[in-house]
């Protein structure tokens, strides 16, 4: 399963993903040496791009804005653990389809946190 939550709820379920995470490291240089002395590590961004995301019936009925969300998880469930990415905004949003449907081919979010658990 993937899905995005908000406040514990199920809103809408994703058909695939991709992520990418990314870090700005920097070098440590000392006066007098031709390279580096040491690397810094720094803050991680996740970037992922969802594919056809479905809202749940439930969100229909209580009017989900695909463009209001904020501050939602995506969950991964695998069959030996689950990925959370935590506090997610969305950075881009591209619709196809037909009129009345609540489905959303594109969506690339920003989360700040990711975590993995044991099932």
């Amino acid at each position: 399963d993937i899905y995005l939550e908000v406040d514990g709820v199920k809103v809408a379920v994703v058909q695939s993903y991709s992520a990418k995470a990314s870090k700005t490291s920097s070098a440590v240089e000392a006066f007098g040496e031709s390279e580096p002395v040491a690397t810094v590590p720094g803050q991680t961004s996740h970037v992922l791009e969802l594919t056809r995301l479905y809202a749940t019936d439930e969100a229909i009925r209580d009017g989900i804005d695909f463009y209001g969300l904020s501050g939602f998880s995506l969950v991964i469930c695998k069959p030996d653990r689950k990925i959370i990415y935590s506090d997610c905004q969305w950075s881009s949003i591209s619709e196809a389809g037909t009129l009345g449907a609540m489905v959303v081919e594109k969506v690339t979010i920003v989360a700040s946190k990711r975590i993995e658990t044991g099932v």
